[in-house]
């Protein structure tokens, strides 16, 4: 009997190009030596398409179709709640990056606990770590339960199978690139591995409706491994941040189709695992200096949360000819352009001055609503004249110099007035009435020469 015959083809290992014959630069994403032989029967087992429930998918019109509200299990702990989007979706699958020792897998064994708290079970699926080294991270963690299932398994048909035995309300991989197909030729972690156990994990969630959680490593830029087809794949995508070798950590949604993506949740590691941080305004703010040139407070909204952040500025002359520019946490671009305004507006010498900017606590900010506070932060370390500590500034800044109003200034100014700052600098034109407390004085600044009149006088 003849023996199937299996086609070969190449894929490329960044973006996940495929080819019949192998090149050395890839004519999709321009890297070079990317491209790795992978063969495939040329029979593949036909895979039949399911809805939800498991039966055969059809055509349905829209009309038809009965609507139910998504069915969410909230864990013990909010802050992750409120990342998700109100809770846990049943059915879904989440998908988990970070840097290596960021803490995901710490993350997801607590999580894990949490769950058979809630009478659910639980299958944890490691594939970097035998059963005995996860019994002892969970001792360490204190995470025990009867509902608790641990598993040390890479053979995709073997972890099916378990499912179907088990029967588990969730499932955790960790990590996706450690898993592998049997009926794929090519290495575990690479493209085409990763393709298919996602998808037959995908295949799992939607027709047994079980949620699952799987681990993704990243790259060295920080992006997670593999086809980008797998964050298209999954439902929710979560990025697990910080510095590790500092104690607090942020996880933010940047995919999530039953919530926001503006959500964060800020943790704290100790030596008994991931701990929720309350009040995240107090702690990016608790190590702040009094009468500081270059330190301004920005109420930012993330999601629907206000969060006070202090921005960090150093400005000094420069030793080079072109004057050097540093942004952390902070948008590069948006540093250069009130940089300029600032230059052209206001009359600041700046093309002979370095420049280095970041926002502490590790946060990232985005949003128009910081523009003010650079701007400030930026003038007083060039000036080196202090602003008050108790003063805040909320706005953001046009070319023209102008100030612009912002979102959802009530709740940041509430937010402010909590933690004691009593000077509160907000566009002019922030249209609507709001409640005002007793104890803050609103500043209204129309241009950024007038804020910088106002915050630091001469």
């Amino acid at each position: 009997m003849a023996k199937a015959k299996r086609t070969t083809k190449f894929v490329c290992s960044s973006c996940g190009y495929e080819s019949p014959k192998w090149m050395g630069k890839c004519p999709n994403c321009g890297e070079w030596n990317q491209m790795v032989e992978a063969l495939e029967p040329s029979k593949k087992a036909s895979r039949s398409s399911f809805q939800h429930t498991g039966e055969p998918s059809k055509a349905m019109r829209i009309t038809d179709v009965m609507s139910e509200s998504e069915k969410r299990v909230q864990t013990k702990m909010p802050e992750l709640n409120r990342v998700l989007g109100g809770g846990v979706v049943e059915g879904s699958m989440v998908l988990v990056g970070g840097d290596p020792g960021i803490g995901k897998s710490t993350l997801l064994l607590q999580v894990s606990a949490e769950l058979t708290l809630a009478d659910k079970k639980v299958l944890y699926i490691s594939g970097e770590e035998s059963v005995k080294q996860t019994k002892l991270r969970a001792e360490r963690l204190q995470v025990s339960g009867d509902n608790l299932y641990l598993y040390a398994e890479t053979n995709l048909e073997a972890i099916q199978a378990t499912i179907d035995f088990i029967k588990p309300d969730f499932v955790i991989i960790d990590s996706i690139q450690t898993v592998y197909h049997p009926d794929v030729t090519s290495a575990a972690g690479s493209v085409s591995q990763v393709r298919e156990s996602t998808a037959a994990l995908m295949r799992i969630a939607k027709m047994q409706n079980i949620t699952v959680f799987i681990v993704g490593h990243v790259t060295k830029e920080g992006a997670i491994a593999g086809p980008r087809l797998l964050e298209h794949m999954v439902d929710t995508v979560l990025y697990f941040e910080g510095e590790r070798h500092h104690a607090y950590r942020i996880l933010r949604a940047v995919k999530n189709r039953f919530g926001s993506t503006n959500e964060i949740g800020i943790f704290e590691m100790r030596d008994v695992g991931l701990v929720e941080v309350a009040n995240p305004s107090e702690v990016f703010l608790e190590e702040r200096l009094d009468n500081a040139s270059g330190s301004t407070v920005v109420a930012s909204m993330e999601g629907t949360r206000p969060v006070l952040v202090e921005i960090q500025a150093l400005v000094s002359p420069t030793m080079f000819g072109n004057a050097k520019r540093m942004a952390t946490g902070l948008d590069y671009n948006k540093v250069s352009l009130i940089m300029a305004v600032l230059e052209k507006r206001v009359g600041l010498l700046l093309q002979n001055q370095d420049a280095y900017l970041k926002a502490a606590g590790g946060v990232r900010l985005d949003e128009p609503a910081v523009d003010l506070a650079i701007a400030v932060s930026v003038a007083s370390s060039y000036h080196d004249r202090p602003t008050k500590s108790t003063d805040c500034f909320i706005g953001e800044l046009g070319l023209t110099g102008e100030v612009r109003s912002v979102a959802r200034i009530e709740e940041r100014v509430k937010e402010a007035s909590k933690l004691g700052f009593k000077r509160i600098f907000i566009p002019t034109n922030n249209g609507g009435e709001f409640k005002i407390p007793k104890s803050v004085e609103i500043v209204r600044v129309a241009t950024i020469a007038e804020a910088l009149q106002q915050a630091l006088p001469k």
